[in-house]
């Protein structure tokens, strides 16, 4: 391709984008739009995906875990009024069936229970954190969700079987109510009820922009299950096996414990509900699924827009220029040549709106990064996916008025006014 006309259709383009500011801005707006949405929704979408897979998941559910409730944490149906009421009727989750998924269970594993609310904690020293998140919980719980600790240590085992009157900190928790001091061994009161200090938490970070170190942890068997459920009742029932390849075996034989338990014949479905990080991570995948099949949608829009905006300024400027394709023709100019022409200079436009849009989708992306909780970081494979697609749209944009302005006959156009 001769670097003459390629050159001359960038030098032209960028004329273009000089002296008609007002046609420069409407052809540029709808490619600019498609291609800052595209970068914008998959930056986030992709960066929430990293954080679901890699944080959310362990955080929440533990490594190798199958987590026992009474009804599912992630639903589509809970707008079904219906839904929410067969679910109230469920049974409850109890202490009783954590011991006896322990005693019955053949896959080697660890058993825990878990029950939390929120509420207030007031230290000895007189000082009061709100909004904490009480867990009461089983020892194995710590070892389950890999929670280490800064100071002192968790509650023993004989102290969840008894239900003793001991708690371990998180750290904000702790910062907040003995700042610099130690506190293991002191006291504080939940619900006027006192539990002793016995460890404090290493930071567990935040999620979603929610800190996860407001908290404190009691034995399940403690006071505390007077402040977090009915008596006898827990939120869920958490089972890590010791080997990761025998989780769903584990799943299954929790299944087969419970409908025994229950006396459920077998065409009846399960009154209660096992999800693993799996079924988090499946219910994720439905929902960026619809995203990414919505979102090729939203931008083609915004892209055929930029693209018939692209086509009628690129139309005008032949019809302009009919005269000077007519002299150029007249020296020698081939067909091609002025069909080249008119692509480059159509792709030139069409590539600086897109460049104008990666350069608004990363804005955009850094601000929602930093001022909210939605993890998003631009991949560079998604930038030139962006400039490409721009220069696609110019070429197609281009074609009908290249193939027009190529097609000009010499002297008509030379007669032109």
């Amino acid at each position: 391709m001769n670097r003459m006309y390629i050159w001359q259709g960038v030098t032209l383009a960028i004329q273009q984008l000089r002296s008609e500011k007002l046609k420069t801005f409407l052809a540029l707006l709808g490619v600019t739009i498609g291609v800052m949405f595209l970068l914008v929704v998959v930056s986030v979408i992709e960066g929430m995906d990293r954080y679901i897979r890699e944080d959310f998941s362990s955080q929440i559910f533990g490594i190798n875990t199958v987590t026992l409730q009474r009804s599912p944490a992630l639903s589509f149906n809970y707008s079904d009024p219906e839904y929410r009421r067969a679910q109230r009727r469920r049974p409850h989750i109890t202490f009783a069936d954590a011991d006896l998924i322990r005693d019955r269970l053949a896959v080697a594993a660890r058993v825990g229970v878990e029950s939390s609310t929120d509420g207030e904690v007031t230290a000895e020293n007189g000082r009061i954190v709100t909004n904490v998140r009480i867990l009461g919980a089983s020892p194995e719980t710590f070892r389950i969700h890999g929670w280490t600790l800064a100071k002192g240590r968790a509650f023993s085992p004989y102290e969840g079987d008894r239900g003793i009157a001991v708690v371990v900190l998180g750290w904000d928790t702790n910062d907040r109510l003995f700042e610099d001091s130690d506190p293991v061994g002191r006291s504080v009161r939940i619900r006027g009820f006192p539990y002793r200090v016995v460890g404090v938490l290493d930071s567990l970070g935040s999620l979603f922009g929610q800190s996860l170190d407001n908290l404190v942890v009691a034995p399940a068997r403690s006071p505390v299950q007077a402040v977090t459920n009915p008596r006898g009742v827990v939120d869920q029932i958490v089972v890590q096996t010791i080997d990761p390849a025998a989780l769903r075996t584990a799943q299954a034989e929790i299944e087969g414990i419970m409908r025994a338990r229950r006396g459920l014949r077998p065409k009846d479905e399960n009154d209660f509900a096992l999800e693993t990080a799996d079924e988090t991570l499946s219910f994720w995948d439905t929902i960026s699924s619809i995203l990414f099949i919505a979102l090729p949608g939203l931008v083609t829009i915004a892209l055929v827009v930029g693209a018939i905006v692209i086509m009628n300024i690129m139309l005008v400027s032949v019809m302009e220029r009919t005269r000077e394709i007519g002299v150029r023709k007249a020296i020698g100019a081939r067909r091609r040549d002025i069909l080249t022409q008119v692509l480059i200079e159509s792709a030139t436009l069409s590539l600086a709106g897109a460049l104008v849009g990666v350069a608004l989708g990363i804005t955009i992306t850094l601000l929602i990064s930093s001022a909210t909780p939605l993890p998003a970081a631009v991949a560079p494979k998604w930038i030139i996916f962006g400039v490409v697609l721009g220069i696609t749209v110019g070429i197609l944009a281009g074609v009908y008025p290249a193939e027009r302005a190529s097609r000009l006959d010499p002297v008509d156009a030379l007669r032109h006014e």
